[in-house]
């Protein structure tokens, strides 16, 4: 067998959760492909590429000027907290640590979204393998807090989770079809928090090997 072969085999999802994550963007794709606005276009790529290359811990691509302003600003509800992240340096630091601590692989399911000229609002099913020691009402407010480790908690802080939950969303862009942050809403009734074998856990390695092969599939031109 050659190289090539062993690493397309390699490529493919080899679990159910790496056969969502690979196919998360399915629905996009269909939007894309379905679009004939070349603006409302170039929003869906962008936010295709974005989340694939966020997944596969390239934050510094997504992050290049030709994706995102100077100066993006991010807004992210959960568990009635929000985390409010202003300027280039504090949301690059923000994907810097979720890359550290290795849970920037999460995935979109059943998407449903509107385009305009603005950018986009949509609601989607979204997926994240959590450590035990980071649960809580708010995932994202855990992260780089010492705290969160020692606190008391129904969860064994040496296992993995998969939590599931709808989340809503709005995305703006700029007259240059670069993004000018997120803006994310959970929706805390949906939340689902399951125990996974450590096993089943999909690395940011893992996920970017798998992601690899889908990343440059539209161009960011049109």
């Amino acid at each position: 067998m050659t190289a090539f072969a062993s690493t397309e085999q390699s490529a493919q999802p080899q679990s159910p959760y790496e056969h969502e994550l690979v196919h998360m963007f399915d629905d996009i794709d269909t939007l894309i492909e379905q679009e004939q606005n070349p603006t409302h276009r170039r929003i869906l790529v962008n936010y295709r590429r974005h989340g694939l290359l966020e997944v596969s811990g390239r934050y510094d691509e997504l992050l290049a000027e030709n994706m995102t302003v100077r100066h993006p600003h991010y807004r992210l509800f959960e568990g009635g907290q929000g985390v409010i992240l202003d300027g280039m340096d504090q949301v690059r630091e923000f994907y810097r640590t979720l890359a550290d601590i290795d849970i920037l692989v999460m995935w979109t399911g059943r998407q449903k979204m509107a385009v305009a000229d603005w950018g986009f609002a949509g609601e989607a099913e979204f997926n994240q393998f959590v450590p035990g020691k980071m649960l809580g009402d708010n995932v994202f407010a855990s992260i780089g807090d010492d705290a969160a480790e020692s606190s008391e908690s129904a969860y064994d802080p040496d296992a993995y989770y998969l939590v599931r939950r709808t989340l809503a969303f709005v995305w703006p862009y700029d007259e240059n079809v670069r993004m000018i942050g997120e803006h994310v809403y959970e929706d805390s009734a949906s939340k689902q928090i399951t125990k996974v074998d450590k096993a089943d856990v999909i690395t940011g390695d893992r996920a970017a090997e798998l992601l690899a092969p889908l990343i440059d599939k539209y161009s960011l031109e049109g």
